[in-house]
């Protein structure tokens, strides 16, 4: 027998554990606003060094171990869950997800087939119905929760793939545009497709996807006998955040009898408030969605999503069996996920989006997102008066984009002061953006999607650029 069945904790011991974490928790959380926003560049190389080490033979105390969770780890890092983080595209991550993933898995109950935990399955399947309702698809439509948005995108190409192509795939070609998210690009080539038939075609001076490129992109392609299959949008692109013309993609998708995806991972959420409604028409019109409620529904990262307008496609792409699997569900009243994912074997993903879901209502995250919006409308207006920056890329959500203005510099000189007016936005550590380039132009970001995110975050942020603009307004501007 194990020594003392150590790794039974007693009711005394469990609630000992949870008390330590509770504690740490709760002042790190306290004092989130106060936190440095970056300071990974600070850790003590030794001490990494230090941390390789053969596996333990013999346990170590819970206070130790937190120390170097909350002293070391949480505090010599990038810190995305600050309310002044608007850098790439951030999140949050909701306290009530991190509860749903401790009764996740402690409870640890497999949901990928319906028959071994059928309540649990259903509140998975629920929120893949929510979802599929907030981006307008109809009751056929099906989905998966991932880890996120990469993998939804290669399970997106692969159904593709295969309704479009057959098995046969190997002169089909994509169609993106050049501000579409790196992972897309990835996507096909790990399902398959040489990367000569991805066709990165180049977005218009809005830093849209053009149709009619697409459409002249189309048929070239197809008088040199390649096989066009599926067409990728952006609702909310990384760079800029701009959406492209959904619409008249889905148009030209219809005509052309090709696929049509749409990467929302970070803009489709916003289809909830009234605003992202009329933005992002044409969504409901997309053959496939990539969601990531780990961005624009504040939940922890790891929490992606597809889904499949007809969810007969999504299934015939991915089911497999064997002897020893159960039947699988054959009507609408639950799904079988392992049917509508390469995962067989995958974590209870649906409570940390429901619990939160559930406890507050659809309304409270619409009211969160109409805030970024208005937040990000409110900035842009003030970002337009300082004389010394250019907008570059006008809000069609919650993320825009600045550089310095041109003033007859070369673009290798107007690219070096912008960089120079980032680090100097980012060195006081109150507030943490970050930069890009599209077109050779060098911008700064300022993405608005931590929940914790508010009007004082912003203020303090116009602040910081003044403060920036004036600190270094010499040798930069």
């Amino acid at each position: 027998m194990p020594h003392q069945n150590e790794l039974e904790l007693s009711a005394d011991a469990f609630n000992a554990l949870l008390d330590a974490v509770k504690e740490r928790l709760t002042l790190y959380i306290k004092g989130m606003e106060s936190h440095p926003l970056d300071l990974s560049h600070t850790v003590d190389q030794e001490f990494l060094r230090q941390m390789i080490e053969p596996a333990p033979e013999q346990g170590t105390t819970i206070d130790s171990i937190l120390s170097i969770i909350f002293e070391k780890g949480a505090v010599g890092s990038l810190n995305p869950a600050s309310p002044g983080f608007m850098g790439y595209v951030p999140g949050g991550g909701l306290l009530h997800a991190g509860i749903a993933d401790l009764i996740a898995n402690a409870l640890n109950r497999y949901v990928g087939v319906v028959s071994v935990a059928p309540v649990f399955a259903q509140i998975e399947s629920n929120v893949i119905r929510w979802f599929s309702e907030i981006i307008g698809y109809p009751a056929i439509a099906r989905g998966t929760l991932t880890s996120g948005g990469s993998l939804a995108s290669l399970s997106a190409i692969v159904t593709a793939r295969h309704v479009k192509l057959g098995e046969q795939f190997l002169d089909g070609v994509i169609y993106v545009s050049d501000q579409v998210h790196h992972c897309v690009t990835k996507a096909a080539l790990l399902a398959g497709f040489p990367r000569s038939n991805v066709r990165i075609i180049e977005a218009d001076e809005h830093f849209r996807l053009s149709v009619s490129a697409v459409k002249s992109a189309i048929n070239e392609d197809r008088m040199k006998g390649l096989r066009p299959f599926m067409v990728v949008g952006s609702a909310g692109t990384t760079n800029t955040g701009t959406i492209d013309p959904l619409y008249e993609l889905h148009t030209l998708a219809e005509e052309e009898g090709v696929w049509f995806h749409v990467d929302a991972a970070y803009g489709g959420f916003f289809r909830m408030t009234d605003r992202g409604h009329a933005r992002l028409s044409g969504l409901d019109m997309a053959d496939s969605v990539v969601l990531d409620p780990h961005k624009t529904l504040f939940l922890p990262y790891g929490t992606g999503a597809l889904l499949v307008r007809d969810g007969n496609h999504l299934r015939s792409a991915h089911s497999s069996t064997a002897d020893y699997m159960p039947p699988m569900q054959e009507d609408d009243l639950v799904f079988d996920f392992c049917e509508l994912s390469p995962e067989l074997t995958r974590p209870f993903r649906g409570l940390r989006a429901w619990l939160p879901i559930k406890m507050h209502g659809l309304s409270v995250f619409r009211e969160y997102l109409d805030e970024k919006l208005d937040l990000a409308q409110w900035l842009q207006s003030r970002i337009t008066e300082i004389p010394e920056l250019q907008l570059i890329a006008p809000a069609d959500l919650s993320i825009l984009a600045f550089a310095v203005r041109p003033n007859g510099l070369a673009l290798e000189d107007r690219n070096r002061k912008t960089q120079a007016l980032l680090v100097a936005i980012n060195k006081k550590n109150r507030v943490h953006l970050t930069g890009t380039t599209v077109k050779g132009l060098f911008i700064i970001r300022v993405a608005i999607g931590v929940f914790r995110t508010h009007k004082k975050q912003i203020e303090l942020l116009l602040e910081e650029v003044k403060s920036a603009i004036q600190t270094v307004h010499e040798e930069v501007l």
